[in-house]
C-alpha cells in the first residue's frame, strides 16, 4: 500500500500545473502562445508588463513544462510545449464560464455589449465556406496569421481595417475571427464594418479552437 507522503507528493506535483496557471498574466501568455510562438519582448507588449516581469512569468511556465524555447541569434522565442496546454486553457475557460457568477459582467466590461453583434459557429462557417458566399478575415496581428490561420482567410489586422475597407466585398458576408472567445479584435472589426454598411459577423471562437477541431488551416 502506498504511503501518505508519496501520495501527497504525487498530488502536489499534479496540482503544480494549476498553481502555475493561477495567475492572470500567465494565463494571458498561454492565450497568446496558443496562436504561435512569440519572443519575450512581443509577449511583454501583449500583456502590458515589463520584459523583466514577463520573463519571470515565462520561467514559471517553463519550469512547469508548459512552454518550450528556441533561440534565434540573441532572441529567445517561446511556444506551448504541446497541444494539451492549449486544451487545458480551453477547459479552464469553460469551467470558469460555468461556475463564476460575475464572469459575464467582467467580459462585458472588457468586450462591450455583444448582444447586437451577429455571430457564427464553426459549423456554420464551414458550411458557408463550402458554399463560397463568405469572406473570412483574420484580424489578429500578422505574426499570428503567419504562424497559422483558417484556410482561405485574408489577413487584415484590426489596426489596418479602416485603410483596407475598400477591398472588402459588398455582396458577401464578412466573417472576422481572432484569438478566441475573449479576444476583442473581432468584436471591434464587426462593429467597424457594420458602421460602414458592410455585412459582418464574428466567429464565436478563435483560431486555436478551429485548429483543435481538425478543420482546415494554413501556415505561412
Amino acid at each position: 500500500m502506498g504511503s501518505r507522503d508519496a501520495k501527497n507528493e504525487l498530488f502536489d506535483a499534479l496540482a503544480s500545473v494549476a498553481k502555475v496557471l493561477g495567475n492572470g498574466r500567465r494565463a494571458e501568455i498561454v492565450d497568446v502562445l496558443a496562436q504561435g510562438e512569440r519572443s519575450v519582448e512581443e509577449l511583454s507588449s501583449e500583456i502590458g508588463q515589463t520584459v523583466a516581469n514577463t520573463s519571470q512569468h515565462l520561467q514559471h511556465l517553463l519550469r512547469a513544462g508548459l512552454v518550450d524555447t528556441r533561440r534565434d541569434g540573441t532572441r529567445i522565442y517561446y511556444s506551448l510545449s504541446s497541444p494539451s496546454v492549449s486544451h487545458l486553457w480551453g477547459t479552464i475557460r469553460q469551467v470558469a464560464e460555468e461556475h463564476i457568477e460575475h464572469l459575464e459582467e467582467l467580459a462585458t466590461s472588457y468586450l462591450g455589449d455583444r448582444s447586437t453583434l451577429t455571430t457564427m459557429t464553426r459549423s456554420e462557417l464551414t458550411d458557408r465556406l463550402d458554399a463560397g458566399d463568405v469572406m473570412v478575415i483574420d484580424v489578429r496581428p500578422e505574426v499570428e496569421f503567419r504562424a497559422g490561420h483558417i484556410a482561405g482567410a485574408t489577413s487584415i489586422p484590426v489596426k489596418e481595417l479602416e485603410e483596407r475597407l475598400d477591398g472588402l466585398p459588398d455582396s458577401r458576408l464578412v466573417v472576422a475571427y481572432c484569438r478566441g472567445p475573449y479576444c476583442v479584435y473581432a468584436d471591434d472589426a464587426v462593429r467597424a464594418l457594420g458602421q460602414r454598411g458592410i455585412q459582418a459577423a464574428r466567429l464565436e471562437e478563435g483560431y486555436p479552437e478551429w485548429q483543435d477541431a481538425g478543420l482546415p488551416v494554413q501556415t505561412n
